[in-house]
């Protein structure tokens, strides 16, 4: 036709895909309206564009292809034998995304399937999230599961993380996170222990005691977190022993090797159990938190929904805290 433009020359050192990526994505797509429609205007209502706009992505895309697409009057529209030979070729791609449509719909609103990547601190993971799995698939065993332990915060796009499970506060804005139950903190002794040497009655008196530490993924060890006088303190005691596994920690307080704050989820049923004794518990830090955590609030895949719901609902109703006082057996607590 006569308002049909030959295409500009297009140069060696041009990326034909970084160049044209966007102008021949709009120009598929307005060319398949136009062609299911046989109409630019009925295209531009289907799409919600304008006709104009719908034939300028058409004409940029025939200089791309360097061919007629439609044979227009001011009747009608119609495909040309290259036009149609182009939706041929382009129907495979047309039904592969129907179908991944269709299938991101089904999990949406279907029985909730796919693949779940879990991360978690390795002691809340042994204690709290590793034995709450097995109801959870028992609930939804379309889902896959694969859970990670490790005390750095996990990366959720380099380490294809759907749930991250945190502790302490929370600081990252672009993470929702929701809070599980509230992290408190507890120093903790053996009876062991605490008939040879005693318990601190005060923060002050912990360099008189064998302490041991927690070293964190990023290399530091952890500071002991209390309040005194209504203000909080750090402390990082002398240790006699530093591990890099909560568990390493608890094993070695049960065996007498010292004192060591602890969370309350690792340390509540030996405590109940009187084979770990409390202290300090007057200097007891603000309650922090344990932390379910995921990119987005906006579409969130069925799998990650009723992952997050779940793991809420079946910690708090765990409810692996100690309470807000905890203190030594009256027997016992004469050592101090």
């Amino acid at each position: 036709m006569s308002d049909y433009r030959s295409p500009r020359p297009v140069t060696a050192s041009q990326d034909p895909f970084a160049s044209s990526f966007a102008t021949t994505y709009a120009g598929v797509v307005s060319f398949l309206a136009v062609a299911n429609e046989g109409s630019f205007a009925r295209a531009g209502d289907r799409l919600g564009i304008g006709r104009s706009s719908v034939s300028r992505n058409v004409q940029k895309l025939e200089a791309q292809l360097e061919v007629r697409l439609f044979l227009r009057t001011t009747r009608s529209t119609s495909l040309t034998r290259e036009g149609e030979l182009f939706y041929e070729s382009c129907q495979p791609g047309i039904e592969r995304i129907v179908a991944a449509l269709d299938g991101m719909r089904d999990l949406r609103s279907g029985p909730p399937r796919g693949h779940l990547r879990i991360a978690s601190t390795s002691g809340f993971g042994r204690k709290i999230v590793a034995p709450l799995l097995r109801g959870f698939h028992s609930r939804y065993p379309g889902i896959t599961l694969e859970l990670l332990l490790n005390d750095r915060p996990a990366d959720f796009t380099a380490d294809r993380v759907d749930v991250s499970f945190r502790d302490g506060r929370m600081e990252d804005s672009g993470i929702v996170a929701r809070q599980l139950i509230a992290m408190q903190m507890i120093v903790c002794a053996s009876p062991a222990y605490a008939r040879l040497h005693g318990l601190p009655r005060h923060v002050d008196e912990l360099a008189d005691h064998r302490c041991i530490n927690l070293r964190s993924a990023s290399g530091r060890v952890k500071d002991w977190q209390f309040k005194v006088d209504g203000r909080p303190q750090r402390h990082q005691p002398t240790a006699q022993h530093t591990f890099n596994d909560p568990d390493l920690i608890l094993q070695a307080v049960l065996d007498g090797l010292g004192i060591a704050q602890l969370p309350a989820y690792q340390v509540r049923d030996l405590l109940g159990e009187r084979q770990l004794l409390s202290c300090l518990a007057q200097h007891a830090p603000d309650d922090e938190g344990h932390y379910i955590c995921y990119l987005s609030r906006q579409h969130l895949p069925a799998r990650i929904r009723v992952f997050v719901d779940y793991m809420t609902e079946q910690t708090r109703a765990m409810n692996p805290q100690c309470g807000t006082t905890v203190e030594a057996p009256p027997a016992l607590a004469t050592v101090e």
